[in-house]
């Protein structure tokens, strides 16, 4: 039985051409029309709005929060300040990737891991000996993408937070409509972006806040086709497409180092050990 995400009971009756699709056990819109056109021009002009609730989430605090991270991932998480997100791969033993996805610092000890795949038993894996607590938060967080060139003007209209000055890969904790809500300025599309964070039970509340204030300006729901088509304009990987998971790969010549699938910016060469490099 295919899971729904929080924002369905809106983005189900716009699906004219039932065109439906699975993503991590969830039941998705490929796209609203039975062609993306519409809604992948609505990307690149005035804004779309994505639902991507099926993300994995999952929410890292205590005292070697940080720690636990730096041993897990490519990336420097010494120079992670709050407010600041990153995007990056992690690695087996072997230095083959297992996955990419963001992270988030939202405070001195509080982190946002997302990914595409089920991240929870390498967490645990990897978190023994840390004073950290790792909670699975997928089905409690809500997360709607709002791309394209006009999404900082609806935005602005919709929230009192200063959006223009919020930089690439950070976030602000601000409001939406009167609900609370993060807003990140990531997306999956190479274009002007945001993604908007809330929990589960004010999902449609959100939805509406922001349709009601993104209409005058353009702003069409998008389907997974639509982003799909942006992500690969944009050269954005995806897992399962691009690249093979090491935890699934079937052959060794199906795994790929970050260097391989160019993610190999996103590799601190300054920083301690990790998964994927020998002291």
């Amino acid at each position: 039985m295919l899971k729904t995400t929080p924002f369905h009971a809106r983005t189900a009756p716009l699906v004219r051409a039932q065109t439906w699709r699975r993503w991590a056990g969830y039941q998705m819109a490929s796209a609203y029309d039975p062609h993306p056109d519409r809604e992948y021009a609505a990307i690149r002009n005035p804004a779309a709005l994505i639902d991507v609730s099926p993300l994995y989430k999952y929410r890292l605090t205590g005292r070697d929060a940080s720690r636990l991270l730096d041993r897990m991932i490519t990336r420097d998480m010494t120079k992670l300040q709050v407010g600041q997100v990153y995007y990056t791969p992690w690695c087996a033993a072997d230095g083959k990737v297992i996955d990419d996805g963001t992270v988030s610092r939202l405070d001195e000890s509080t982190f946002r891991l997302t990914s595409g795949d089920s991240s929870l038993r390498w967490l645990h894996l990897n978190a023994v000996g840390h004073d950290v607590a790792i909670e699975d938060v997928s089905e409690r967080i809500a997360t709607l993408a709002l791309q394209g060139p006009l999404s900082r003007a609806i935005l602005e209209q919709v929230s009192p937070a200063e959006i223009g000055r919020l930089k690439y890969f950070r976030l602000v904790e601000t409001t939406v409509g009167g609900i609370p809500v993060t807003i990140s300025r990531t997306g999956y599309t190479g274009d002007l972006g945001y993604e908007i964070w809330v929990v589960a039970g004010q999902a449609l509340a959100l939805w509406d806040a922001l349709v009601a204030g993104g209409t005058p300006y353009g702003l069409t729901p998008a389907g997974v086709w639509a982003l799909d088509v942006a992500r690969i304009e944009a050269g954005l990987i995806m897992l399962d497409v691009d690249y093979h998971s090491a935890h699934h790969a079937m052959i060794e010549e199906q795994k790929s180092s970050p260097f391989e699938i160019n993610l190999g910016w996103a590799v601190s060469a300054a920083k301690a050990p990790f998964n994927g490099r020998r002291p």
